[in-house]
């Protein structure tokens, strides 16, 4: 049968379904806020640098009750953004020289388009991929490439920043390490404790600053559907909170004061994509320099008007409701409908899956290996053409430049988010056919390569 007679079902799109945006809620809050002389005003001027204060205030409120730090966060370790992306760029310009910050470290697999940013940044060639297993990052493994980099740097006589001005408020960097530590895109892992407070200690030991996506933090569910609680608290603590206390804490006896780590925040994934708002949080003194980016400093607060609105969202207890009211319950409903889908069709056909021990699992995707000899990019291929399926082959995910042989050859990633709840079942299916299929041929001798026209592939826009 030919796949394009059924309807496509992409669990490559690593979007929220459209049915789970809240559009009523956003309506009141926006209508209350552009209703208002002073809120309106405020919203439709420019803004100070670090982005609305309330804001910046109620995130910091949030986040407390959230991640439980040892200490109340302050609303001066955060700035506003247009989002995590544009947190990563600016990031780059303040912090980072081209040629004195000697190499990008990207947990393999990585966010794929966060490679696009760095190379932007002037560093194509120069990002190194590290893999991880199920506590997370391989420690070791950076911890030689550290030392060889820093090696070759000393060789080549690399001792300061040769492109980027030395101002008050940044500092530039020897290494980049960038992860997204809970709910990994696209492994879907969770870094353990002991393994975040070790690449904390290796960070400050090179130079190093750590750049953490923590947009997937609060969409988290039990794996057993009963019970089922909402979960308000972190699952683990945020890579920047270990910084901010661990050993005496960012502004310990002879550091900087800047410290070693970043977290990017996101209403992306919590409210809906089309927002363009979010938040960088670190010691105030990163924040102050963060936000004297160029563009910021020309084009005032990002997403200032959003940012009203997202002050209102969070002060009424929106947010908060739609999270645990709204998403947790629904991703988790989706979730388990995917993950015993895979149980009774994937696992007998040799598909397995990481950290199969955990109690709490969330984000959007799930992140499997398939039994070889199977190959994830021929997959892809088959299951689009063959039953009108689109996944994103385990290829997509390496680091560019630095993609070793026959890394992530078996792995794919899918995503539970965007396809229709009702269509999750039948994704599986479909994979599941795929699967057997081309392990059938493979069985009796036959080439995969027949099995598949290379002409159609994969469009790795819909992430």
């Amino acid at each position: 049968m030919n796949g394009q007679s059924k309807a496509i079902i992409n669990l490559l799109r690593g979007w929220p379904n459209a049915g789970l945006l809240p559009k009523a809620q956003l309506r009141t809050t926006t209508a209350k806020v552009l209703s208002d002389p002073d809120l309106s005003s405020e919203g439709l001027l420019y803004g100070p640098l670090p982005g609305n204060k309330s804001l910046r205030v109620e995130l910091a409120a949030w986040l407390t009750r959230f991640y439980k730090p040892e200490r109340s966060i302050e609303w001066e370790r955060i700035c506003i953004s247009g989002g995590a992306s544009q947190n990563l760029a600016c990031i780059l310009q303040v912090f980072s020289d081209p040629v004195f910050t000697r190499n990008i470290w990207m947990v393999s697999p990585t966010y794929f388009l966060a490679c696009r940013v760095f190379e932007d940044s002037g560093f194509t060639g120069r990002l190194k991929g590290v893999p991880e297993d199920d506590d997370g990052i391989n420690i070791e493994y950076l911890r030689r490439g550290l030392q060889q980099s820093e090696r070759d740097a000393k060789a080549n006589g690399n001792s300061k920043p040769m492109l980027k001005p030395q101002r008050a408020w940044n500092k530039i960097y020897q290494h980049i390490i960038y992860a997204v530590p809970t709910f990994a895109n696209p492994s879907s892992k969770t870094m353990s404790l002991e393994r975040r407070q070790q690449l904390v200690s290796v960070a400050r030991e090179y130079d190093a600053l750590l750049v953490t996506d923590d947009v997937y933090d609060q969409l988290q569910w039990t794996v057993s559907p009963s019970p089922s609680p909402t979960l308000k608290e972190a699952v683990q603590p945020r890579i920047v909170d270990i910084d901010r206390f661990y050993q005496g804490g960012a502004e310990r006896a002879g550091a900087d004061g800047f410290g070693n780590a970043v977290s990017s925040g996101s209403f992306s994934k919590i409210v809906a994509p089309g927002c363009r708002a979010g938040w960088a949080e670190g010691s105030a003194l990163f924040v102050a320099g963060l936000s004297n980016a160029g563009s910021t400093n020309s084009g005032s607060a990002p997403s200032q008007l959003t940012a009203s609105f997202m002050t209102e969202f969070l002060a009424s207890g929106a947010l908060e409701n739609h999270l645990y009211g709204t998403l947790q319950p629904s991703y988790a409903r989706r979730y388990r409908t995917m993950i015993d889908a895979i149980k009774d069709i994937l696992v007998p056909l040799g598909i397995t899956l990481p950290q199969s021990e955990r109690t709490v699992i969330g984000g959007y995707f799930i992140w499997m290996s398939l039994p070889t000899p199977l190959k994830a990019d021929d997959l892809a291929i088959y299951a689009q053409q063959k039953e009108n399926l689109i996944i994103a082959p385990g290829s997509l995910f390496g680091v560019a430049g630095d993609m070793k042989d026959g890394e992530l050859e078996r792995e794919v990633r899918i995503c539970f988010a965007w396809v229709e709840e009702d269509m999750i079942r039948e994704s599986i299916e479909r994979l599941g056919r795929a699967i057997s299929r081309m392990r059938d041929a493979v069985a009796h001798g036959q080439e995969v390569s027949s099995l598949v026209s290379r002409g159609q592939v994969v469009d790795p826009r819909y992430q």
